[in-house]
């Protein structure tokens, strides 16, 4: 088999950073068949000292604290986007103006017109562009999409779509970029409930319509006082305001009918990572939580009333889990999740077809998001089409 070399580049090294680059190189463990290879040629990072620690962790040939080297470097043909999100128009354009191939993390900048324009750069220049929704990756939401677009659930009616988390709960937590709309956007609506959208999306297929309510909880944090990674708590500094939301909650209606409740919080205590969906039919259901992310629950047959729940543990044959485990039960990873966006970024370099999440999914989500948003801010209905 002949196997091409891509020098690949990532841009912002924080911890989604690290999370590409071991995912670059585990992918030839996976996916031994995959024609194409990454070679980690350069690494930028603003914060003194982490592209150099970048470097000696994973091998990157060249380090930078700007990331227009990158864009000017001829060795990279293609590129993570993992800085903060405010950056991610400027950089995500200027890296398809360069030729650069993009795989670039959610929400895809602030607006959906930030998304459209990156959507546009990559199409304009011919390359190709992942976008980070590494949740519609497990094997068994994979499986879900298979059993609903068979009919085994009927026709479908309705969806719930959660994600509560507790990493922004601290009232100590520190007023990062991550709570200032001109840098961190919706807040909870590009962090998580962007994340939701596309689930929905890949189950159900195109949202129609939205009404939306939204709430910030922790309205003061404390400024930080240095370099911050994560989510750093912080005490004692200057109290400024947070300035986006904490909490959303949305009605749904899809194109096909189809009725759906998403909720999103950052500052759930006693949640961690509790994400997932349940699904209804006219004749079952399927339940997901990412955290049994290899147990799907199925309900099907002809009962109706009183149709009991099985336990299905996902195995080889459902999405890419034969790629990590050789039977069912065995479990899956986050960051598994991402070796298969890894790989199919890859792909798409290679053949020049888009495989897994990409920039139209990114716009309609980012869509959805700004008009969450407006709902919220009007108190009505919007129509997305």
């Amino acid at each position: 088999m002949d196997v091409r070399t891509v020098g690949v580049a990532v841009v912002g090294f924080g911890w989604m950073g690290r999370v590409h680059s071991q995912a670059y190189q585990r992918v030839p463990h996976h996916f031994p068949q995959l024609p194409v290879r990454a070679e980690l040629v350069a690494v930028a990072e603003e914060v003194p000292g982490r592209a150099e620690e970048a470097a000696a962790q994973f091998g990157f040939a060249s380090t930078t604290r700007d990331w227009r080297d990158v864009a000017a470097d001829p060795r990279v043909q293609a590129v993570s986007i993992t800085a903060p999100n405010f950056l991610h128009r400027e950089i995500g354009i200027a890296m398809a103006e360069a030729g650069k191939h993009i795989w670039i993390e959610k929400p895809v900048g602030l607006t959906a017109e930030d998304a459209r324009a990156v959507s546009e750069a990559v199409a304009k220049a011919g390359v190709r562009g992942t976008v980070g929704f590494n949740y519609r990756n497990a094997p068994a939401v994979a499986y879900a999409r298979e059993l609903i677009a068979s009919g085994e659930l009927g026709t479908v009616t309705h969806v719930r779509v959660r994600l509560f988390s507790d990493y922004a709960a601290h009232p100590d937590g520190a007023l990062t970029w991550r709570y200032e709309r001109a840098r961190g956007g919706g807040g909870v609506l590009g962090d998580l409930a962007s994340h939701g959208v596309d689930l929905a999306r890949f189950l159900l297929g195109d949202i129609a319509s939205l009404a939306a309510d939204t709430a910030v909880f922790i309205p003061e944090r404390a400024r930080p006082t240095g370099a911050t990674a994560g989510h750093t708590l912080a005490t004692g500094g200057e109290l400024g305001p947070v300035e986006n939301e904490d909490y959303v909650n949305c009605l749904l209606r899809f194109a096909s009918g189809a009725r759906g409740v998403l909720e999103a919080c950052r500052v759930s205590v006693g949640e961690q990572n509790n994400y997932g969906f349940e699904v209804h039919g006219t004749k079952g259901a399927v339940f997901w939580d990412y955290r049994r992310m290899g147990e799907l629950g199925v309900s099907r047959g002809t009962s109706y009333q009183d149709q009991p729940v099985s336990t299905v543990f996902v195995g080889p044959g459902h999405g890419e889990y034969g790629a990590f485990q050789p039977g069912a039960a065995n479990a899956m990873g986050y960051d598994d999740l991402k070796v298969i966006e890894a790989r199919n970024f890859l792909r798409s370099v290679a053949e020049g077809t888009s495989y897994g999440a990409t920039l139209d999914d990114a716009v309609h989500s980012a869509t959805a998001l700004d008009a969450m948003s407006r709902s919220a801010a009007q108190g009505t209905w919007v129509d997305l089409g």
